[in-house]
């Protein structure tokens, strides 16, 4: 066995681990580069290995740092399967053609107004490229051996993070690898917990939050502070989410403030069809979450949707105080751009992120305090109001993530720590051999590793 590390790794974005079992080269998630430019540009890079020789992606999950180079690997020559779960695969069927449709109209945009130092720019790929790949999509169950072919066999478990996501148990010839994906929060009002892992001979685990914990305070208290105060002053609220998980579970919290009379009887706007497709999901996979179907009904229909192009700018001409959630949620794309370019400048408002902020990126940035932000080639003066609710990430925390490892019954020969900017993950590093005594490291981009056989853990 043989595992070739080739993003996620001194990053959170861009997962792909090459595992090689046997003669099988399966790649564990296919993800997309976000945040600094030196990372973005590695999606322009031709992939290390050829994607004619990989049998078998396995996707975790759907978020597009996962799922979101698959287009481009597929145009590239890939021809075998995308093996996920049932909801994964629903959830990417909106947010690769969505990221393909956002690639043109940005590459488009930029020809019409010339800030682009490419002449023509260019999309990384189609929204026509992602519904090709959507056809190689094989879908399996959670809690089910699926056989590979060669010795192999995969095993989804529920990972809680989002809709859908997944730890993967790989087994060949009696030797386990597992892999965290990104981790779920034990106690998450919306999705379920992650399952109890009790054992593996090879680990790699995910570290995003590796070096904090989330803030204890409860985030219904936060939400109606800041929406009754920014709404006392007429301003509007903009949050900027990702439109698979985190809006669900603004709109949930935001139900119940609503329901308990907690805050002002503002109009709420859901501005990001790609969110709204995501509700629907959510009733067609009622065991993936906590939900009720009446609560699933009361979250999803509390906010005004906007489809249309024409309903999202008109959005912008309400000067009534109002709360709009609108992808994507580290403002890297998408229709929230337009709304910061409206709401930003102007100090009665407040731009409230909800979560991890990838380095590089603009969210990143206006957390840090930053007074401008170059959107669409010009500079927008951040005068606004900004926070993050960190508490509302949909990862686990450092102690979480201990607690995680804490169920296994014996250590892993060795555990890699993955998908975390350089400090996060060396503080998980550092923490798992100090306080657990295992075998750990933290993989390089490129770095290669021979598992060899071993003993066999159930």
């Amino acid at each position: 066995m043989h595992v070739t590390f080739l993003g996620g790794v001194g990053t959170v974005t861009g997962s792909k681990f090459l595992v090689q079992v046997g003669r099988r080269r399966l790649l564990l998630d296919c993800g997309l580069f976000q945040g600094f430019k030196q990372l973005r540009l590695q999606n322009w890079e031709p992939l290390p290995v050829d994607p004619r020789t990989i049998d078998t992606v396995v996707l975790t999950h759907a978020h597009l740092d996962h799922s979101g180079y698959l287009p481009l690997l597929v145009r590239n020559g890939f021809a075998g399967r995308v093996v996920c779960t049932a909801a994964t695969r629903d959830l990417c069927g909106i947010l690769l053609p969505d990221s393909g449709h956002l690639e043109e109209r940005e590459a488009e945009f930029a020809n019409r107004h010339g800030f682009s130092k490419h002449r023509p720019a260019l999309p990384l790929y189609t929204e026509a490229d992602a519904r090709i790949a959507l056809e190689q999509f094989a879908p399996i169950d959670f809690d089910q051996v699926h056989d590979l072919g060669d010795g192999t066999t995969l095993t989804f478990h529920y990972a809680g993070h989002i809709l859908g996501a997944a730890i993967v148990r790989l087994i060949h010839q009696g030797t386990t690898i597992v892999s965290s994906g990104d981790l779920g929060r034990p106690n998450d009002p919306v999705m379920r917990e992650p399952a109890t892992i009790v054992g593996a001979d090879y680990l790699v685990v995910e570290s995003t939050y590796g070096n904090r914990t989330h803030e204890s305070k409860d985030p219904q208290d936060v939400l109606a502070d800041v929406i009754t105060r920014t709404a006392a002053r007429g301003g509007t609220v903009l949050i900027p989410a990702f439109a698979v998980g985190r809006a669900q579970t603004l709109l949930y919290h935001l139900h119940v403030l609503k329901s308990a009379r907690r805050i002002p009887d503002l109009p709420i706007f859901l501005d990001s069809p790609m969110a709204i497709d995501a509700g629907e999901i959510f009733h067609e996979h009622r065991l993936d979450h906590r939900l009720s179907i009446s609560e699933c009904r009361a979250v999803c229909g509390l906010a005004r949707n906007t489809r249309s192009v024409e309903e999202s700018k008109a959005i912008d001409l309400n000067h009534v105080p109002a709360i709009v959630i609108s992808a994507s949620g580290m403002a890297t794309g998408g229709r929230v751009l337009h709304h910061l370019k409206v709401f930003a400048p102007d100090s009665r408002n407040t731009v409230l992120f909800a979560g991890f902020q990838a380095g590089g990126t603009r969210g990143s940035a206006m957390v840090g305090g930053t007074s401008e932000v170059k959107i669409h080639g010009s500079y927008i003066p951040i005068r606004a109001e900004v926070m993050n609710l960190d508490m509302l990430s949909a990862h686990a925390d450092a102690h979480e993530i201990m607690g995680w490892l804490k169920a296994f019954d014996q250590p892993p020969r060795m555990t890699f720590v993955t998908h975390g900017e350089p400090a996060a993950a060396d503080a998980l590093r550092h923490r798992i051999e100090e306080e657990l005594g295992w075998s750990c490291r933290v993989p390089a981009y490129r770095d290669e590793v021979e598992l060899s056989r071993s003993r066999t853990l159930t």
